[in-house]
């Protein structure tokens, strides 16, 4: 009752507040997470980031990226600047330069802690320098010293990545934003406030909102087989097709703010072919090769163990409004499409979580309407405390006889990415999961690899016209079978150093992609891939002869490390400290930013004589649809007392209104 009368009192405060709020000459705790410097000098306010440019080209499966920004220091003073980036998840970042007017230089990878004694000693003799380093494998934190008044400062940065399609779709991701975390445990947001307590700017019309910086997005794209059904998902581009196997892309004059937004383009091939095959390169007295190889067809339905499904869902103050909404939507498509043979369960999480039944229930009409009916009452709020969830949904009871499958709801933005993995990989025998990312930029570092540690299959949500699709997509996943016992061996050739180390088991609408290195010296060396499947034994041979090795291939040992350092570290859990060697070895030899690996550059010209700078921290724009809620955890209430909520709300409104208008 006390709890309830709180969040009444609660509501009368902000309602009585409001016009305080409106009045105060220095509310700068109203004005919180922007940016803010006591002194105030209006031209030192106003952060160098000024642009941000992306060129990408495809070439076959194979995307390299290189993102260039621009810093200017328009101010009075010399500045020292820090601002956080995503990336992809599944980038293989090798490369950043630094120009500075005419001068050029290239960054060195270094372990770390070096990297960052560097950094600071070049910071102290006023000597320009850059430090990029990486807080999660799709977050990454660039640091600039010295940045002189009118300096004009260009870092570059380059990374690759593998496209594996799904049912046929290619995807490239070109993350624009990060996405707010949240972190209840106090030690983890300790190591990780570098970056988790980055400042946002809610106001678009604030010209420190990186929202406003320009942002350009230029892409080529040639393929072996024609291409068909290229498409942006969020953003509006103009295309010119050189013939149909290539075309350029670029964003159309309409788009004002396209950097609040992932940029996803999607395309098939002709006759829904896939680029499967073997691609091999050699570099030093090392080879290299990646084998993609197009799975079996689905089994019958009637070689399909029961199933159950436990849907997590994330109802905190991040998912206000549209992703929840979305959410809401999605949810209602899953759980209509359940066969009356299935069984499932709802568990609902922010702060706590809220179970929809003690045990699960058929998928009856009766039971759907229930579970429908609680998923309505919620409108967000709290925090996203997603280990406690997944620990509470992983205790519940289960008959052996069937096959259970998690399904993970969420956007992703919460701090505790090993936590999952580790929890997820240790209950891998009991449950198989599946993790839908909800909203325009989501965390799809954590939904990507709770879906990959669950052997399971991530599915991305950025709007409501995609729910259909998803959802239907999801419902063939899991109907499809799953290849099992898949090894991958050699005919007169010795494989080594191959990943995915064990391959877990694979579905069948996603191609089987496997890296590794091999010693031959015979002309009729084959690899060779065979597994299990409902139908038989799966087999493919690929002779070594005829392998592709053209340009695409040149990049094959940044992404076979890459892969491998997914293991030692991106999905190690709380093992990833014991991998440190390797993961330092995997990044000093192949120029590879790792967490323990940094990219450092140092302009020796000492630029700031009196060693005096700024230390300012560039705004993140909120992801397009992400309530300002996220940025803070507020309690959740109970969802029976939504309606007093919204009843108080409307009081309030017409008692405002009342007040506003003329006595007669």
């Amino acid at each position: 009752m006390f709890k309830h009368l709180s969040i009444i009192a609660l509501l009368f405060c902000i309602a009585a507040g409001s016009h305080a709020e409106t009045t105060c000459d220095d509310c700068t705790e109203s004005l919180a997470p922007r940016l803010w410097i006591p002194d105030g000098d209006p031209a030192t306010d106003v952060l160098p980031l000024k642009a941000s440019h992306a060129d990408i080209r495809i070439n076959g499966p194979i995307a390299e990226v290189t993102v260039t920004q621009h810093y200017s220091n328009a101010g009075k003073r010399a500045i020292n600047a820090r601002y956080v980036f995503p990336g992809s998840t599944h980038s293989a970042v090798h490369g950043l330069t630094m120009k500075i007017g005419a001068r050029i230089v290239k960054a060195k990878i270094e372990e770390k802690q070096q990297a960052e004694h560097l950094f600071a000693k070049a910071q102290q003799e006023g000597k320009r320098a850059a430090l990029m380093t990486q807080q999660r494998p799709n977050v990454f934190m660039m640091d600039v010293a010295n940045i002189m008044p009118g300096d004009d400062v260009e870092l570059k940065l380059t990374y690759s990545e593998l496209l594996v399609p799904e049912q046929g779709v290619y995807e490239l991701v070109y993350p624009t934003v990060v996405g707010p975390r949240y972190g209840s445990d106090p030690l983890q947001v300790a190591r990780d406030a570098a970056w988790i307590a980055n400042p946002y700017a809610k106001d678009a019309g604030d010209s420190r909102n990186p929202a406003a910086t320009e942002t350009r997005i230029n892409l080529s794209i040639d393929s072996p087989i024609a291409l068909k059904d290229l498409q942006s998902v969020q953003h509006k581009i103009e295309t010119k097709w050189q013939n149909d196997k290539s075309a350029t892309v670029s964003l159309a004059g309409s788009e004002t703010q396209p950097g609040n937004r992932d940029f996803i383009l999607r395309f098939r091939l002709q006759d829904e072919q896939i680029v499967s095959g073997l691609m091999t390169y050699s570099q030093g007295a090392e080879n290299y090769f990646l084998m993609m190889a197009e799975p079996p067809a689905r089994v019958q339905s009637g070689q399909v163990m029961n199933r159950e499904y436990l849907f997590v869902v994330d109802v905190s103050g991040s998912m206000i409004g549209f992703p929840l909404d979305t959410t809401k939507q999605l949810m209602t498509r899953l759980l209509s499409a359940l066969k009356p043979t299935e069984s499932f369960n709802i568990l609902f999480f922010a702060g706590d979580a809220r179970v929809l039944s003690p045990e699960p229930l058929t998928a009856t009409p009766e039971h759907i309407q229930q579970a429908l009916g609680m998923m309505s009452a919620y409108n967000g709020g709290g925090g996203t405390e997603l280990i406690n969830a997944l620990t509470q949904a992983y205790a519940m009871p289960r008959k052996p006889d069937v096959a259970r499958s998690l399904v993970v709801v969420t956007d992703g933005y919460v701090s505790a990415e090993r936590e999952a993995y580790t929890l997820i990989a240790d209950n891998l025998n009991d449950s198989n999961l599946f993790a839908f990312g909800i909203g325009s930029s989501v965390n799809r570092h954590l939904i990507e690899s709770m879906a990959k540690a669950g052997a399971g299959e991530p599915f991305i949500v950025t709007g409501e016209k995609e729910v259909d699709a998803v959802s239907a997509r999801f419902r063939r996943t899991i109907e499809a079978p799953l290849l099992s016992n898949i090894a991958v061996s050699g005919k007169d050739v010795d494989i080594y150093d191959q990943e995915p180390k064990n391959i877990p088991l694979m579905l069948a609408e996603r191609p089987i992609v496997i890296f590794g290195k091999y010693r031959s010296t015979s002309d009729q060396a084959v690899i060779e891939l065979q597994g299990q499947s409902a139908n038989g034994v799966y087999h493919v041979a690929m002779p070594l002869a005829e392998a592709s090795c053209d340009s695409r291939a040149e990049l094959l040992p940044v992404l076979w490390a890459r892969n491998r350092l997914t293991r030692l570290a991106d999905m190690a859990g709380n093992e990833m400290e014991s991998n440190r060697d390797e993961i330092v070895k995997l990044g000093l030899g192949y120029s590879l930013l790792t967490p323990y690996t940094a990219f450092i550059a140092v302009d020796e010209v000492v630029a700031n004589a009196a060693k005096q700078a700024e230390n300012v921290q560039q705004p993140l724009p909120l992801p397009q649809g992400v309530s300002e809620y996220a940025l803070a955890s507020q309690p959740m209430p109970e969802p029976e007392f939504y309606w007093l909520i919204v009843m108080l709300m409307a009081l309030i409104a017409a008692n405002s209104l009342r007040k506003s208008q003329p006595h007669v």
